[in-house]
Parts: C-alpha cells; sequence; structure tokens
C-alpha cells in the first residue's frame, strides 16, 4: 500500500471502512427473524393451519442455514457480486410471496411458497458469508470480536426493521413483506463496493482497542434504547411524530460507526499509525499468526517491524519449543483417531469425532428449541391474549443480539483467563433457555416477555460460542466447512420440534376448542383454526425445556472430554505470547 495515498482514497481503503460497511448490512440482514411478524398475514391470507405455517418455517430456516453455495461463490467471484446475487435472491423470494398476498399475481401450492420463501431467505447467508470473509481477512487477530459483532448485529436486524415499518406502517400488513423484499437489498447493493479485503497492514493497531469498545458500548446503547422505544410504544399511545423522531435516533446510532474510520484517516496521529503499521507486500502476503497444531503466537508490534531475516529465525525457535513442549502435552491433546483437537480437520474427519457429534446434537437440541419459539411468536403472543406480536419479535431480537455479543465476550474471558472449556459457556446457555422454555409454558401474566428475554439471550449466545468452539476443536483451515454444517442445526432443530411437535399441539388444542364451540352454538372465525389459551403452547414449551436440559448434559460432556485441551492450550498462551 502506498503510504502517500490521498485522504480520501486512504478512506476507501480503510479497514474499519469495511468493517462499517459490514455492520450496516447485518443490520438488515437478518429478515428471517421477522418471521413471527409476518406469519400471521400469511396464515390469514393463505387460510393455513400452524402445520402449514411450521413447513414455512423450517423452509425459511432451511434457506437462512444453507450457505455452501455462498461460500463457493466467494472463493471464484468478486464478493461485490456475491451480494448482489443474494440481494435478487431476497427481492424474487419475498417479493413474490408480497405479490401473492396483496393479490397481484395467483396464489401458489404450499410447496411453492415453501421454496419462495427458501429462495429468499436464503439471500441472508450471501450477505453474512461475504461480510465474515471480508472482515476476517482484514482483522485476522481479532476474530472474536469481528464475529460477535457481526453475528450480533445480523439478530438485532428484526428490531430494527420492525422499528422502521413503524413509520411507514399502513393498514395494509403486507407491507412488512414488501419492506422485507425491497429494503435490505437496497441497502447491500449501495455497500457491494465497500465490503472486500483491503490490502493495508492486518496487525493489531493501537486504535483498535478504543475502536472495538466504541462498538461494543454502540452495542448496548442500541439495545437498550430499542428496547425501551419499543416497549413504550406497546404500553403507551404514542403520536406518529413521536414514532419518527425515535426511528431517526435509530438511523443515527447505526451512522454513528463511521466516526471510527473518519478519525483514523483525518485524524492528527493518522500519518504516524500508518507509518508504525506499514509492512512490504512480501510481508503481508505471510501469515498473521504462526499456526502449530492451531496454537497461536499473539506477536507485539516490535516483533512486526522487524526484518524479514529475525522475523524466520524467530519463527523458528518458537517451532522447536512447540515441539519439544507437545510430548508432555503442553500444545495439543492426542486424539484417538490420528487427528489432535486443535488440528486442521476436515469435515469428513470431524464426522466420526464424538466431541463433533456432542457439539451438533446440542446446538441442534438448544438452538433449535429456540429458533422454534421465534418463528411461532406471532401464534404465541395472540394464543396469550396480546395483539401486537412484532412486539415480542422485536424483543427477542434485541435480546438475540445482547447474547450474542456478551456471549461471545463472556466464552472469551472464560477461555483465555481461565483455561475452562468453551462448551462449559454453551451448557449454562441451554440451561438459560431451559428456564425461559418454562416461563412461556406456564402462560402467566408477563411470563411472555421473560420468556423472550431468555431465550433470546441463550439463542444468540449460541452462535458466538458454537463456532468459536469448533474453530478451537478442529482448526481454522475449513471452517468454513464447519460453519456452515453447524448452521444446519437450525432448520434441522425446527423441523424436529416447529413441524413435528409444536404445530401437532398447537393444532389439535385448536381442533379441540374449535368442536367445543360448535358444540355450544358458537360461530367459528374465517381465518381459520386459531389456540386460544396456555394451554396452547403449555406441552410443546415443556417439551422444548426438557430437551434443552439434555442439550446441557451433552455439552458437560463436552466439557469433561475437551477439559485437559483447554487448560494445555489456554494455560501456555501468556508463555508463548512473550516470545
Amino acid at each position: 500500500m502506498n503510504s502517500f495515498q490521498s485522504p480520501p482514497c486512504s478512506f476507501f481503503n480503510n479497514r474499519w471502512l469495511v468493517f462499517v460497511g459490514a455492520i450496516w448490512v447485518q443490520s438488515v440482514a437478518g429478515v428471517g427473524y421477522l418471521f413471527g411478524g409476518i406469519s400471521p398475514v400469511i396464515k390469514v391470507y393463505m387460510g393455513y393451519n400452524q402445520r402449514q405455517i411450521a413447513a414455512l418455517g423450517v423452509a425459511k430456516d432451511l434457506g437462512g442455514s444453507v450457505g455452501f453455495p455462498a461460500g463457493i461463490l466467494c472463493e471464484f467471484l468478486p464478493l461485490w457480486s456475491v451480494l448482489f446475487i443474494g440481494a435478487l435472491k431476497k427481492v424474487m423470494g419475498y417479493g413474490w410471496i408480497w405479490l401473492i398476498i396483496t393479490g397481484r399475481v395467483s396464489v401458489l401450492p404450499l410447496w411453492a411458497m415453501c421454496i419462495l420463501l427458501f429462495v429468499g431467505n436464503n439471500g441472508e447467508t450471501y450477505f453474512n458469508t461475504t461480510a465474515l470473509v471480508s472482515c476476517l481477512q482484514n482483522f485476522p487477530n481479532s476474530r472474536g470480536p469481528i464475529v460477535g459483532i457481526l453475528k450480533g448485529f445480523a439478530g438485532l436486524s428484526g428490531a430494527i426493521l420492525i422499528q422502521i415499518y413503524t413509520v411507514i406502517r399502513s393498514p395494509d400488513d403486507a407491507a412488512l413483506i414488501f419492506m422485507v423484499a425491497v429494503g435490505p437489498s437496497i441497502v447491500v447493493i449501495a455497500l457491494m463496493f465497500i465490503i472486500r479485503p483491503v490490502a493495508v497492514p492486518k496487525q493489531v493497531q493501537p486504535s483498535d482497542n478504543s475502536s472495538f469498545a466504541f462498538i461494543y458500548s454502540l452495542c448496548l446503547l442500541l439495545a437498550a434504547y430499542l428496547m425501551a422505544t419499543m416497549l413504550l410504544q406497546d404500553l403507551v399511545n404514542l403520536s406518529h411524530n413521536f414514532i419518527i423522531m425515535f426511528t431517526v435516533a435509530l438511523i443515527i446510532l447505526l451512522l454513528s460507526p463511521i466516526t471510527i474510520p473518519l478519525i483514523i484517516t483525518f485524524g492528527s496521529h493518522a500519518a504516524s499509525s500508518d507509518r508504525k503499521g506499514l509492512l512490504s507486500e512480501s510481508q503481508r502476503e505471510e501469515p498473521d499468526e504462526l499456526m502449530v497444531c492451531e496454537v497461536e503466537v499473539e506477536k507485539s508490534d516490535e516483533v512486526d517491524l522487524l526484518p524479514e531475516s529475525k522475523r524466520m529465525m524467530m519463527n523458528q525457535q518458537v517451532q522447536a519449543e512447540l515441539f519439544q513442549a507437545a510430548p508432555v502435552g503442553a500444545v495439543r491433546v492426542q486424539s484417538r483417531r490420528g487427528l489432535n483437537r486443535g488440528e486442521n480437520f476436515t469435515l469428513c474427519q470431524a464426522f466420526i469425532e464424538a466431541d463433533f457429534w456432542l457439539l451438533f446434537i446440542s446446538l441442534l437440541l438448544g438452538s433449535g428449541s429456540g429458533l422454534t419459539v421465534m418463528d411461532n411468536l406471532g401464534q404465541m403472543s395472540q394464543s396469550l391474549g396480546y395483539d401486537k406480536p412484532h412486539i415480542f419479535v422485536s424483543l427477542i431480537s434485541i435480546w438475540n443480539f445482547l447474547g450474542r455479543v456478551v456471549g461471545g465476550y463472556l466464552s472469551e474471558i472464560i477461555v483465555r483467563d481461565h483455561a475452562y472449556p468453551r462448551p462449559l459457556a454453551l451448557a449454562v446457555s441451554q440451561g438459560v433457555m431451559a428456564v425461559g422454555h418454562f416461563f412461556i409454558g406456564m402462560g402467566l401474566p408477563g411470563s411472555l416477555y421473560v420468556g423472550t428475554l431468555v431465550i433470546g439471550l441463550g439463542f444468540g449466545a449460541h452462535w458466538a460460542i458454537a463456532p468459536a468452539a469448533a474453530s478451537e476443536l478442529f482448526g481454522m483451515r475449513n471452517f468454513g466447512s464447519f460453519y456452515n454444517f453447524l448452521t444446519c442445526a437450525n432448520p434441522a432443530g425446527s423441523l424436529i420440534f416447529s413441524e413435528l411437535i409444536v404445530s401437532n399441539i398447537y393444532d389439535y388444542e385448536a381442533s379441540r376448542k374449535a368442536h367445543m364451540r360448535q358444540k355450544h352454538g358458537d360461530r367459528l372465525e374465517e381465518e381459520g383454526l386459531r389456540c386460544e389459551g396456555a394451554i396452547c403452547f403449555f406441552y410443546s414449551s415443556m417439551i422444548m425445556s426438557g430437551f434443552s436440559i439434555i442439550a446441557v448434559i451433552l455439552s458437560l460432556v463436552l466439557v469433561y472430554r475437551t477439559k485437559v485441551f483447554y487448560s494445555n492450550r489456554y494455560e501456555k498462551n501468556s508463555s508463548l505470547s512473550c516470545l
């Protein structure tokens, strides 16, 4: 990189600008979390029962989880084209559904509606993959904060889009589907040339700590602001002008991270920071970390500025010491299958490891049950007498966001400061979710607020903890394959819980209540079977609570199996980092 770039070019090539652009993309990417708000509209117009709505939810979850095509395209195509493809898929899928709901085109059978939801929601995998690929390449030494923050904003996008929708809301409830189809695609197309790897020094810079601290503070402020705003709008009948003011303030908060690349580029210390972090092209092509069995060696700024010959000599010395330490267990733990925990497994090699299936099944039970609650929030809130289901969709989106940010941060403290296995944090989050399912099942006044809070936190924590644990246990080289396979736990869990358990119990209770009303001569509602009362989701919530407890047990088994590995890996980290 030319150190004498003009300020506009330096700003455009600033890796923090890429990160901020990725945050904005993620802020509108998670439209799948809005299904609980749009499913009642689809159910009424199409005359579906709860099992048919559950089938649509499974198709939506499957579309949001199958990211293998997006990952492959990122390897062969420019990232802007991958983003553009994702935007087209979102417009095509959700846009066609909007045309059907508004009567502009003919009604399609259920299987075709499932395909449309799959295509529309699959667009977000293109957004997520592109954002993660570009930012992880730009920040290779800050993978934890990068993944946690980006995935967190994806979880928050549901609440953000709902708040924007309150400004443009019309008597036509299908307008939300139109906004989901068009709004995120416009934002992504506007930013698609910014989201890319940039040729800049990748080492940790002096300004990184303060920049990440600002982003974390903004995350907490956004969550608090959105929660207060949503509750106020739910409890108080605010005028439209107040709603516009709240939304403008939200947009200002979302735009505020742009100050980071502006200050770095145009600040008084920008020139000296650039000189300190500048590396030649040959040096930038070297790995930023020494990878021996996936052990990370943290390098100081002084080491980064050493001549190439001295750096190579230092790397050779570290390699020799690591190999000497390996036989006594200071670096790695031997696996029965020939590879060691922490080495670069392929996906096929991981399939024969008990650790992998313990992680996947616990994720399926925990995350799958949480996603089932998100997909059925519209019907849950209606059964308990709430007439504004979008409020709970927004609230669980906020807690999902906080769960990802806080879960990733706390799990990092667990492993780096105490050398405890990261799956221990996963077990805690699953125990929290078991409590949340119990609260929702009880159907007491206010229990849905508590349940969405607890389940949102637990569900979000899953997706900050599990990918990080997979990268530690099975290596970083094939992390994309592991991540995309782990995301399949979402639709698999949704199929088990939503399609087979929740929808069948709901329709049974709705049919029973309808039969009782017929016996008393009451007229049935034209919108189809609708269940009212806490009994509608009582049994299914208790079943999901029980499966969450099973997930806790599986995670604790994984903790027991990997405790020596984590102890050796992170207790030695401080001694290795001083080299």
